[in-house]
């Protein structure tokens, strides 16, 4: 990917790491994609905001957990990305709430709950991201949504102001949340309201829940976790799977046979691969059973000329 003018960044002042042209198949769970213009692991908060300060305002910005909902073209991310794992990792008690910042990946927080005689976050565990990203979406599993135990969230503008809001600030719905007021800014922790519970207890069903994913999905093999959203009254898996499409394979890429709203990187896949495979499935199923599936997964970036 040939970059035009890069931003120049004064590294004098920042303690994060800054890349430049970073495959980000490096940072996303489908280990697959193109590479990103700019890439800044922050050291902590106070260094994320003294980097985004640099950041033109006009320039592409994007805040990556894991990656687990996440494909880059081939063609690559032309602006910015920030990192929050490894860097916005803070995890306590405070003031009977949870503090949890953005880089915190869901089967931390449910043990750490757990370990605080705390109950109701024991679905993070089946959630492949960080909380950054379960914010964006209300990402949930197990019966648990994610904005179910939010009292108020931490975000970040674009110009490094820190903010704090309550939920009645969003439209939440399922796997969607929109600020009402639009602003650009994204979400750096949160402070979540749990109940007093049976640590014991807890600590068994996050055992149960981690063996029963173990047991359904396609963990050995990279994946995004859940593709498509579930239709109102069905499962996406359900549907994809009565279409015989379990194994469908488009170059490396293949839905899962162990379950059918997963698709793997089976070796070698594109991102390419991976999105013409998505956009068959959902012409297939919309074909068969008149349902349009609709992508949990964010694509962005450029498609190779």
């Amino acid at each position: 990917m040939n970059m035009s003018e890069p931003t120049q960044f004064n590294t004098e002042v920042l303690r994060g790491e800054l890349l430049h042209d970073e495959p980000m198949s490096r940072h996303v769970s489908w280990r697959a994609g193109g590479v990103a213009q700019h890439v800044y692991q922050p050291a902590d908060l106070a260094d994320m905001q003294t980097f985004l300060q640099q950041v033109p305002a006009d320039e592409p910005l994007m805040a990556v957990g894991l990656g687990s909902n996440l494909l880059v073209r081939d063609g690559g991310f032309r602006g910015t990305v920030l990192l929050m794992v490894g860097a916005l990792t803070e995890l306590r008690m405070e003031d009977g709430l949870i503090y949890v910042q953005a880089g915190v990946p869901g089967a931390k927080l449910a043990r750490f709950a757990a370990s605080n005689n705390l109950c109701g976050a024991e679905f993070f565990v089946g959630i492949p991201g960080t909380l950054g990203g379960m914010l964006t979406m209300n990402a949930g599993c197990y019966g648990g949504e994610t904005w179910g135990v939010v009292q108020r969230v931490q975000v970040l503008t674009r110009s490094g102001e820190l903010i704090e809001r309550t939920p009645q600030e969003y439209q939440i719905a399922y796997r969607q949340v929109a600020l009402k007021q639009h602003s650009d800014e994204f979400f750096v922790g949160a402070w979540l309201k749990l109940a007093q519970g049976d640590v014991e207890a807890a600590k068994q069903e996050i055992k149960a829940l981690m063996e029963k994913r173990s047991a359904s999905q396609p963990l050995q093999m990279p994946n995004a976790g859940s593709v498509f959203r579930n239709p109102t009254g069905n499962h996406a898996a359900k549907l994809i799977e009565g279409c015989g499409l379990k194994g469908k394979r488009i170059g490396g890429a293949q839905v899962s046979e162990k379950h059918a709203n997963f698709i793997v990187n089976a070796g070698g896949a594109t991102a390419a691969d991976i999105e013409e495979l998505i956009g068959e499935v959902q012409v297939t199923v919309q074909k068969q059973t008149g349902i349009n599936l609709h992508p949990e997964v964010r694509i962005v970036g450029e498609k190779v000329k």
